[in-house]
């Protein structure tokens, strides 16, 4: 673009600014600017600062445009001065283009000369905005990009929002957060937009601690979205955010608090971050939210789940146990919101895990009970909640037979055989790997199953889809078969027998559950009367061929078979 049509070249002097028209023309004349701008291929750290100053106030001038303020001295005074300005860089931005430049170091220093003039037009824009010389009428000027729009369109109204951040009132910084927070959530291209414009995360970070409630909160809802990308966490922690969050946690609004909670949740992930929370009093805050019985169901999940992500920090973990923390989430285990209680007992999980004294606390402060509780058919609960509580009851209330017992006298075991009969599929199979489990503590615990109607239930899990179920039932009734008196109980029910044998002849090769299945019928021959029902049945030819196909348990099989029927025949004879 030569000298002859630059945008507004006619109009320099102070006097032709009048109007709204005027002004549109210096906005004009900014944006032409900022098109040449990025033909410039050298000082481009520069040109991208000048660039950037240049944005904020296009932005800020848009929104004059739209005041009826026109007429104030500090207004019409300032517009005349930046078209000066926007014309001196015009022909430094020209020069740059075409490589007419005398000097790289003069050019240098003339860019540093404009770049400070653009930053002390900035300056006094922002002051007028304080001054309130202008109101929040016209906070939402500039549209928002469709999707798919180009990357600068995306970038120039991110800059806008920034000016409005920083010199807008009130209404328009917390229009602006929300604007914000609309198109990060819409595209997470803003994101790194958001990162590469420094001011921006700066800028957020100390909106934690402004005064405004709105303010605080709205920052914290996009600073949360940020803080979701592994990439950019560094740059969050580096900007200072821990201490902030801390201090919304300790005192500021409820929903403030879910916003910094949910954004500590995120960040903690990476577990070098929970020395900085624990060192600016972030656990204490956390088990104060967690304890208190008038936070909201979010707060304490995201609270929680903080708390979960630090555990794995010994020391942080054993002042949590010091300050109460084990009660305090068997309480919430209790809650009758099920977010709650699922993030409870998975933190109860977390802490406990590998760590013997801490399960014996849960154990001993009511954990077994309110855990059992959670399993009660009578309660309204769904079934991510009823798994949750049976991997608890499995990892922390399987430890000493103490606890177990504890357990059998909360009813467990009626509840364990009410989910392997009701359930949903998936709780029917990890009902069924606790009942496995279980059934493997002592032969006592073994009897009472045996007679409780486990055995039954294992038969039916022998015909599941799934080989690992399969095995898990097989390894399970191989157990329960092992005591004289469930041998006896097994065999009073014709089903159970005739069920086995099904089994036996639909299972393929010469697999791991088919050997199991045979050692079942192995033990069960002990028992005069479940041996006779497997000697009488329809099956008997289909475990000679498996000995035939030198099975070697089948061969074993037959033999004692064979051997017992012998003597029975003998025994007739005699008499």
């Amino acid at each position: 673009m030569g000298e002859e049509d630059r945008p507004g070249e006619d109009q320099n002097s102070p006097e032709s600014f009048t109007g709204k028209s005027s002004l549109r023309k210096v906005t004009e004349v900014i944006s032409s600017l900022i098109s040449l701008s990025h033909l410039v291929k050298v000082f481009a750290v520069k040109w991208q600062l000048i660039r950037n100053r240049l944005e904020e106030l296009n932005s800020g001038l848009v929104a004059i445009e739209n005041c009826d303020c026109l007429e104030n001295p500090a207004v019409s005074g300032l517009v005349p001065d930046i078209l000066v300005t926007v014309n001196e860089c015009y022909d430094l931005a020209r020069r740059c283009v075409d490589l007419s430049y005398s000097g790289k170091l003069l050019m240098q220093s003339d860019l540093d000369v404009v770049s400070a003039k653009f930053d002390r037009h900035v300056k006094n824009l922002s002051g007028i905005y304080t001054a309130g010389i202008l109101t929040h009428g016209f906070a939402i000027v500039v549209s928002r990009p469709g999707l798919g729009a180009c990357k600068d369109d995306m970038r120039f109204y991110v800059r806008d929002l920034l000016t409005r951040m920083k010199i807008g009132d009130t209404e328009m910084k917390r229009q602006a957060l929300v604007n914000l927070h609309e198109v990060v959530v819409e595209d997470d291209k803003y994101v790194k937009m958001i990162v590469e414009i420094g001011d921006i995360v700066n800028l957020l970070v100390s909106f934690l601690d402004s005064t405004e409630v709105e303010i605080q909160q709205e920052a914290a809802k996009v600073l949360s979205l940020i803080s979701g990308f592994d990439l950019y966490k560094g740059v969050l922690v580096g900007a200072g955010i821990i201490g902030p969050l801390v201090r919304i946690l300790e005192g500021g609004s409820e929903l403030g608090r879910e916003g910094a909670a949910r954004c500590l949740q995120k960040l903690t992930l990476n577990s070098d971050n929970a020395w900085s929370l624990s060192a600016h009093g972030g656990v204490t805050a956390l088990l104060k939210i967690c304890s208190n019985g008038e936070s909201s169901g979010e707060l304490l999940v995201s609270a929680c789940g903080v708390l979960k992500n630090l555990v794995g920090v010994e020391e942080i973990k054993r002042f949590m146990v010091e300050e109460g923390a084990i009660s305090t989430f068997i309480k919430l285990a209790r809650s009758k919101d099920e977010t709650v209680q699922v993030n409870s007992i998975e933190f109860l999980q977390n802490i406990a895990s590998g760590d013997d004294t801490i399960r014996q606390m849960v154990v001993k402060d009511g954990g077994c009970r309110a855990l059992v509780r959670t399993l009660d058919p009578k309660s309204i609960l769904s079934s991510k909640t009823r798994e949750t509580a049976l991997r608890a009851i499995e990892n922390l209330c399987f430890s000493s037979t103490s606890s177990i017992n504890l357990l059998m006298s909360y009813g467990f075991m009626d509840q364990l055989l009410f989910l392997l009969r009701n359930g949903d599929v998936s709780v029917q199979e990890l009902a069924l790997k606790v009942a496995s489990r279980l059934c493997g503590t002592s032969e006592e615990v073994k009897k009472t199953m045996g007679d409780s109607g486990f055995m039954h239930e294992f038969v039916r899990f022998l015909d599941a889809k799934s080989f690992e179920v399969r095995e898990m039932a097989s390894e399970a009734l191989y157990g329960m078969v092992s005591i004289p008196k469930n041998r006896k109980r097994f065999a009073q029910d014709d089903r159970n027998i005739s069920y086995l044998l099904q089994f036996l002849d639909q299972e393929e090769g010469n697999s791991g559950n088919k050997k199991l299945l045979i050692s079942i019928l192995m033990s069960l021959t002990s028992c005069n009367s479940a041996r006779r029902k497997i000697a009488t049945s329809g099956y008997l030819k289909s475990i000679e061929k498996l000995a035939e196909a030198e099975v070697s348990d089948a061969k074993r099989l037959v033999r004692k078979l064979s051997k017992n029927k012998f003597r029975s025949m003998f025994s007739g004879i005699w008499h």
